[in-house]
């Protein structure tokens, strides 16, 4: 099947294309080009949907022909210490165009604003999946702690400073077989296997 991702994070694409091995997975923007969408939901849901059928209504306007599934994510990681960021503002907590880097860095900040060097975590995943004019979405979670500072260089976003639950080290360390395995994101396409193969 031809799965076109609502997302130019390679991290993303590529870990959905470890799930679907058989399948051509592609960016949307190398079939669309590159165009902002605008997050305006309050939910992980609501933005994953408004990704989704963006993606659709644009790959209609241009006559695209081929049989296709759009997947669409959208996650973050929430801290209930700091009443509850950042959320859906994960991937922008520092800014618009903010990097891995400069995010992790501000949730660093926040935890020594209350002098955390350990609390509480989850990472949300929203799947949407469009498929002929039906959306369906699915819900992965993944809880574990926040750290105080980065370790690992591996995996992506917040990842360097989250330990999941079981375990003595950050997703920045650990394999990435045992995050296919723990991952909100991994939960959510999981379920969304599920929907698919009716397809």
């Amino acid at each position: 099947m031809n799965i076109i991702i609502a997302s130019s994070n390679k991290g993303k694409i590529e870990e959905i294309q470890r799930w679907l091995p058989e399948d051509t997975v592609t960016a949307y923007s190398d079939i669309l080009g590159s165009f902002e969408i605008e997050e305006t939901g309050l939910t992980f849901q609501e933005n994953a949907i408004i990704k989704a059928e963006s993606i659709v209504s644009k790959l209609n306007s241009i006559g695209y022909d081929k049989e296709y599934i759009v997947i669409s994510d959208d996650s973050g990681i929430t801290v209930p210490a700091l009443n509850n960021e950042p959320n859906i503002y994960s991937a922008r907590y520092a800014g618009l165009d903010a990097t891995d880097t400069q995010n992790n860095q501000k949730l660093i900040s926040k935890l020594k604003e209350k002098n955390l060097e350990r609390t509480q975590a989850f990472y949300t995943a929203c799947l949407a999946i469009a498929y002929k004019n039906k959306i369906y979405t699915t819900h992965g979670w993944m809880y574990g702690d926040v750290i105080d500072e980065e370790k690992g260089d591996g995996g992506f976003g917040y990842d360097p400073l989250f330990i999941p639950n079981g375990y003595t080290n950050t997703l920045g360390v650990l394999d990435n077989s045992i995050k296919k395995k723990l991952s909100h994101r991994s939960k959510a396409l999981s379920l969304a296997m599920k929907i698919i193969k009716t397809f």
